[in-house]
């Protein structure tokens, strides 16, 4: 990467929500609190599976697992988002920058494939029961946690690296919450019609096919429940498969729109709005939708709590 012959630019200014002056602070206090609460929810998760031998199973390590991406996941976005809103404008470095993306690339991919690894391992606990512990042995989990990790890295140093082997000649102003590639990509001053053109393909392999596997898994489980013998059984399990699909076409769904097109003709303002469901919410709502509606959770979250008040007490 030669910065110095390929660009005019060494540093970038995160614009974020400037065009509200008067709704910054409002912003960042519930901006602050998401975050708390998304460190605190996952870390939480981490910790409770971390010591409770009896959820050491695949189910409860692949939640801790995305657990693990959540709480990466905001940490390289949320505190510069916090900091763009204390401030009118806000500079971050080339490197920085390039980090940044790095970052949310990895741990974007990573959770694609993670959500995708997950939704298998429901449907073959429900849909085969008898043969769920060949199917989701120990190798086939770890296999599974590899590869979603190693293609996170993998989508991460390609993109990252080819978006900034671009020229930037200026201006130098990202228009966006974080240094997201569509909002990067605009401020360079060369023919990007190869890089969408992958960025395109790219967001099928990684983002909808994940996505529409998702769904058929969850299809399937659908069958599989209608055929309970139990009401109640029935609808506790709808209610949580509907929760898991609500979330999981959130993520989806605003990233392939945000990535399917990377130069798109969106407002600034729709595609912030966009990057914040699956920047913000979802990293919020997956451990209360994959963890409070568990009983097995519940019961290790109280077990955790109970041992922190025994610990503090003594």
């Amino acid at each position: 990467m030669r910065r110095q012959n390929q660009s005019s630019v060494i540093e970038f200014i995160l614009l974020g929500f400037s065009n509200f002056p008067e709704l910054q602070e409002q912003i960042f206090g519930v901006f602050l609190v998401i975050y708390l609460v998304t460190l605190m929810g996952n870390a939480l998760i981490i910790a409770a599976i971390l010591l409770d031998q009896t959820l050491h199973f695949p189910m409860y390590l692949f939640l801790q697992n995305l657990s693990v991406v959540e709480v990466s996941f905001s940490a390289t976005i949320m505190p510069e988002m916090l900091v763009v809103l204390t401030t009118e404008r806000t500079t971050i470095s080339f490197v920085g920058c390039f980090a940044q993306m790095y970052f949310i690339l990895l741990f974007g991919g990573t959770e694609c494939f993670l959500l995708g690894a997950m939704a298998y391992d429901r449907f073959a606990a429900i849909c085969h029961p008898l043969t769920y512990p060949m199917i989701m042995s120990k190798s086939v989990f770890v296999k599974l946690v590899v590869f979603s990790w190693v293609s996170g890295i993998m989508v991460a140093t390609v993109q990252t690296t080819w978006v900034f082997s671009f020229p930037f000649c200026g201006p130098n102003e990202v228009n966006h919450i974080s240094c997201e590639t569509p909002a990067v990509l605009e401020l360079v001053c060369a023919d990007t019609f190869l890089f969408e053109i992958y960025a395109f393909t790219g967001t099928i392999l990684i983002v909808l096919v994940p996505f529409l596997l998702i769904l058929l898994s969850y299809l399937r489980i659908l069958f599989a429940i209608l055929k309970m013998p139990s009401t109640t059984g029935r609808q506790k399990a709808f209610s949580t498969c509907a929760s898991h699909v609500t979330s999981v076409t959130l993520f989806y769904g605003t990233a392939s729109l945000t990535y399917l097109q990377p130069k798109s003709s969106y407002s600034p303002a729709t595609k912030k709005l966009m990057s914040l469901a699956y920047t913000l919410l979802t990293p919020l709502l997956n451990p209360l939708i994959y963890s409070l509606r568990n009983n097995e959770m519940k019961r290790a979250l109280v077990k955790l709590w109970q041992r922190t008040v025994v610990l503090y007490t003594v």
